[in-house]
């Protein structure tokens, strides 16, 4: 008898360990999950406030001027969850816990689900795509039309014209609007001096002559800017989506194990 009551002693103590083994990681995990949260919102919070020009590219495209919001909301999802895993874990309360998986699982199904989206509709994200777009529907000067107007934030901002080059323009609705230019001002160099943000020579950009405007597309100028930043996003999301999955296993564990 005095056997199997040490044995069971035994037993109860290594899954007392277990547990706070459990609850411990928990917290770790969740801990990265605030962290993750803080840095999405980070995001979000410097795209709306940023001073070199994709504020003015977010606000022309209601679409793009949409998804920073919804990186807000997610960043301040994962903030509040990785907060209540981490007082759920500590405090060992069931409710809290409960709550907390729920929550992280429909999160984590919607950005699989949105990852799954993304890679459908890659095909949309190409230079032929994009090209196609542009001499359908940009026209110059419109400013009260959108699609014109975030392209001339973009061709403004990463000092570029066109999706490949300046031979975009041909045989588009620009050129039909505008027969006796061959590129839109957009497409024009300013003057590299500090403070000085004219045209260097807009007649002579605007006419084609190539010393005075920018020849690189701005498909290539955006995807070598964001080239970095993509690398580092995607990893981030491989390693968010990973830290989910193993906080959620956690607390059904932990849930489990509190009597």
């Amino acid at each position: 008898m005095c056997g199997l009551g040490e044995a069971s002693a035994r037993g109860t103590s290594m899954e007392g360990d277990c547990l706070s083994c459990i609850k411990y990681l928990m917290f770790v995990f969740n801990f990265f999950i605030f962290l993750g949260g803080s840095f999405l919102l980070g995001v979000g919070v410097w795209v709306l406030v940023d001073p070199t020009g994709f504020r003015e590219i977010m606000a022309a495209n209601p679409l793009l001027f949409t998804g920073v919001y919804i990186i807000l909301a997610m960043g301040s999802m994962l903030f509040l969850l990785g907060f209540l895993g981490c007082c759920g874990a500590i405090k060992e309360n069931k409710c809290l816990l409960l709550f907390f998986f729920i929550l992280i699982l429909i999160i984590f199904l919607a950005e699989l689900a949105a990852a799954i989206l993304a890679f459908i509709f890659r095909e949309h994200l190409t230079k032929e795509y994009f090209t196609k777009e542009l001499r359908k529907h940009y026209q110059g000067y419109n400013a009260s039309d959108v699609f014109t107007s975030t392209w001339n934030a973009i061709m403004n901002t990463f000092d570029c014209c066109g999706v490949n080059s300046p031979e975009d323009f041909k045989e588009s609705l620009f050129s039909v609007l505008n027969p006796s230019e061959m590129v839109p001002e957009a497409c024009c160099r300013r003057n590299s001096h500090l403070g000085d943000v004219s045209f260097s020579n807009k007649e002579e950009c605007i006419s084609g002559n190539m010393l005075y405007r920018n020849n690189k597309g701005c498909y290539s100028s955006v995807v070598d800017y964001f080239e970095l930043y993509i690398y580092v996003a995607g990893a981030l999301a491989i390693v968010v989506l990973t830290i989910e999955l193993f906080a959620m296993v956690f607390a059904m564990c932990l849930f489990r194990g509190i009597q």
